[in-house]
């Protein structure tokens, strides 16, 4: 991985879809289904949300925007890494091998049924806790010598927590093949980048614990998946861990629950609209003869109708017995959780 330079941005693709830098070599089909991750993460996005105001889906955490920086840091990956996250990393859970339904259920308040296979562990609602969970497992590969690594995501905010730069320390100093992805999308929850840090940008962190990173255009699919490659490589190798900082955008709310309306300035959401990571690389793929209007408008509707038939398998299930969100807590509940537990069932009438 090249020395991080703190003013220098790596781009493949400039926000018109203009090719600035050197373009991976990759076949036509890896870059069909880049693209088709990025559409799939989209929709999925969308009628999460349309779903959840419905009364049809729990609290939900958008990704509008951001699909660019989630499909790179999962794609790159062996079906034997590791892959860990917070609420923002749905969508490379499912690139990884997590299946739709089970994200369905895990945003439905079901509890998460995820495939060992998928090597994913459940997502963190806690800022920065999966990257000491990251930093185990990749522990846990050096000593068994396996040729894995172990990839972690988080938010811009999580960077502020002191799990996150224990993380850092601990990985560089036992130089754990673990590759932490900062997805750097401007705001945790209302607070603005600017108002989190006094340095120029959240790779600079790397350079303190002594691990190498990259900062890359977040909203350009060939430069997060080139950047991660790289990193992927030089962890698998030997070379020990490394930081990648995506800089991207939310174009939606932090979650459901919240009103971005409040604080984001809308000059500022109308200059990254104009970087749509969608948006840029149709029109890479375009240009290379790599997809056409109608195979792109057929991709869209097979997306659509294969969120919709896991839609509807995920509404017919039985309901959730919501009395299994005490019983495994705990082996033996506390009065409290005991109390807790009854005084639920008996306002949903279950007991």
């Amino acid at each position: 991985m090249p020395p991080m330079v703190a003013d220098t941005i790596y781009q493949v693709l400039s926000p018109e879809g203009n090719v600035v830098g050197n373009v991976p070599n990759l076949p036509h089909s890896t870059l069909l289904s880049l693209y088709r991750w990025m559409v799939f993460g989209r929709i999925f996005s969308d009628r999460m949300v349309a779903m959840q105001r419905q009364g049809r889906m729990g609290t939900f955490a958008p990704l509008n925007g951001q699909e660019a920086a989630c499909v790179g840091m999962a794609a790159p990956l062996k079906p034997e890494d590791w892959l860990m996250g917070s609420y923002r990393e749905s969508l490379p859970y499912m690139v990884k091998g997590v299946p739709l339904l089970v994200q369905l259920k895990h945003w439905g308040g079901y509890i998460p049924d995820y495939p060992f296979e998928a090597r994913c562990l459940p997502f963190q609602i806690v800022l920065a806790t999966q990257a000491l969970h990251c930093v185990g497992i990749a522990h846990a590969i050096k000593y068994k010598k396996e040729p894995h690594v172990a990839v972690v995501g988080v938010g811009d905010g999580a960077t502020s927590e002191g799990d996150f730069n224990e993380a850092l320390n601990f990985a560089a100093v036992f130089q754990v093949p673990a590759i932490f992805v900062v997805q750097n999308n401007g705001w945790a929850i209302s607070v603005p980048r600017r108002a989190q840090t006094k340095i120029d940008n959240f790779a600079q962190r790397a350079a303190g614990f002594g691990l190498p990173a990259q900062l890359v255009d977040g909203n350009d699919i060939l430069a997060v998946t080139s950047a991660m490659t790289d990193a992927i490589e030089r962890a698998r190798a030997g070379g020990g861990p490394s930081l990648i900082e995506a800089v991207t955008y939310r174009m939606a709310a932090h979650t459901t629950a919240d009103d971005p309306t409040r604080y984001q300035p809308p000059e500022e959401l109308a200059l990254w609209a104009g970087r749509d990571p969608l948006r840029r690389y149709r029109k890479f793929l375009i240009d290379r003869g790599v997809l056409t209007d109608l195979a792109d408008e057929q991709l869209h509707d097979e997306v659509t109708a294969e969120f919709e038939a896991a839609v509807a398998e995920f509404e017919s299930l039985p309901a959730q017995d919501v009395s299994q969100h005490f019983d495994l807590a705990l082996a033996r509940p506390t009065p409290q959780l005991a109390r807790q537990r009854r005084q639920l069932l008996q306002e949903l009438e279950l007991e």
